[in-house]
């Protein structure tokens, strides 16, 4: 029975993940941004400043859509263990 639970709640974990990955996959084609364009730190510094987040259109997004964003482009930026390639 313990097995059933866990199993569950490892599953439900793992579509929350994929959603959240897949929402931020969405919201950067929107945006027409390449996450693999930029290494961690230049995505880092893109959130950091309102006239880069204005220039990319970021600042138009809600701020729960901007954290997801900038989790997407920072996980698959150039420098990143599983950059967003094309091809991938």
């Amino acid at each position: 029975m313990k097995n059933n639970y866990f199993f569950i709640l490892l599953f439900v974990f793992t579509a929350m993940l994929h959603a959240h990955s897949s929402k931020g996959a969405m919201l950067a084609k929107e945006l027409k941004l390449d996450a693999a364009s930029k290494a961690i730190i230049q995505w880092e510094r893109v959130f950091r400043s309102q006239h880069k987040k204005k220039r990319y259109h970021i600042d138009t997004l809600s701020t729960e859509d901007q954290q997801i964003l900038k989790e997407y482009l920072i996980d698959h930026a150039i420098d990143s263990d599983h950059p967003m390639i094309a091809g991938a």
